[in-house]
């Protein structure tokens, strides 16, 4: 194998689903059940570096600062170990990883943690990859990395083999101002992760009907994001999240991660688009905390009336991010 050594640090941003992902054709090469479309979040990120290093005997993971746990050091050394056979590599690595956001809420941190490994991995071994290469390979780590590699709008094609399943941007960051204002409704780790819960999606008898109508929602969202138009937007995207919560709640055992402070917020999105002419919608990944994406004008006061219902509640707020990249060294 050939000996290679080297270090690098990559960041990568956690992305929102517009279009949702949920449930594997492949649960191995993780080949979505169907095509998805999401937009990066700037503000949201993992920071991520990476040293091979001939010394070592294993794969060394630190989160945050602390020594992750053994299940966390199996999966990043999994996928280490694909990019070892893709590379032809046979050293161990040092991971350092760092999010400045709650992990295993519902904010898409399994996305950009993976992202931001595979791409520094990838630089540390002085490798030249290519953007769709790059969201292939994080794709095989979390479904949704893939997502997290290309900068802006972002949609991730199904496909039918591992080399066709990838994201590509369609729409740039500042094609359209949109803000995520995600109301944090718990910060506590999910009891059951995204993993286990797309293994369970097909046991829903609403999965079929999801997915057979997911083509039609990803060709109206393009639609909407292309044209900026954003009540046809707000309608698909909130239709789409409860599909996905729809089949998560029927699935067997059945999933379910809505709060009643999530549903109060749902409701009141609603109202305030519908009765206050607020460009505002919501949608929720896997968790019970609350994405509302905003037009930017309307950010500031969607952000006023979530306090007003919820109290002191910690609101995240950022706009459309890049994609995927390597920092500069010292």
């Amino acid at each position: 194998m050939t000996k290679v050594a080297g270090s690098a640090t990559a960041r990568a941003h956690s992305n929102i689903a517009f279009v949702k992902y949920w449930g594997n054709r492949d649960q191995g090469l993780r080949l979505p059940a169907n095509a998805s479309i999401s937009m990066n979040l700037a503000d949201l990120h993992t920071t991520t570096a990476v040293e091979w290093n001939s010394g070592l005997d294993a794969d060394t993971l630190t989160i945050n600062g602390a020594i992750a746990n053994e299940t966390a050091r199996m999966r990043v050394e999994n996928h280490l170990d694909t990019l070892r056979a893709r590379f032809e590599t046979d050293r161990f690595a040092r991971v350092d990883s760092r999010n400045n956001f709650p992990m295993g809420t519902g904010i898409a941190s399994s996305a950009s943690a993976f992202a931001a490994l595979t791409t520094a991995a990838c630089a540390a071994l002085n490798t030249t990859v290519s953007e769709r290469e790059l969201s292939i390979l994080s794709r095989l780590g979390s479904g949704s990395a893939a997502r997290s590699i290309p900068p802006g709008f972002v949609e991730w094609h199904a496909g039918d083999s591992h080399e066709t399943s990838y994201a590509e941007t369609f729409a740039p960051a500042d094609h359209w101002k949109l803000v995520d204002l995600i109301a944090i409704v718990s910060r506590e780790h999910k009891r059951i992760g995204s993993s286990a819960g797309h293994e369970t999606a097909s046991s829903s008898i609403f999965q079929p009907a999801r997915v057979a109508s997911a083509a039609e929602r990803i060709a109206s969202v393009k639609t909407a994001i292309v044209g900026r138009d954003f009540e046809s937007f707000a309608e698909t995207v909130e239709a789409d999240s409860n599909l996905m919560h729809a089949v998560m709640m029927t699935s067997k055992p059945p999933l379910f991660y809505w709060e009643p402070l999530s549903l109060a917020i749902m409701e009141g999105v609603r109202r305030w688009r519908q009765d206050d002419k607020l460009m505002v919608c919501y949608t929720l990944d896997a968790g019970p905390n609350v994405h509302c994406i905003c037009a930017d004008g309307d950010a500031d006061a969607v952000a006023i009336r979530l306090r007003d219902l919820c109290g002191e509640i910690d609101i995240l707020r950022s706009g459309v991010g890049r994609g995927a990249h390597v920092l500069p060294t010292d």
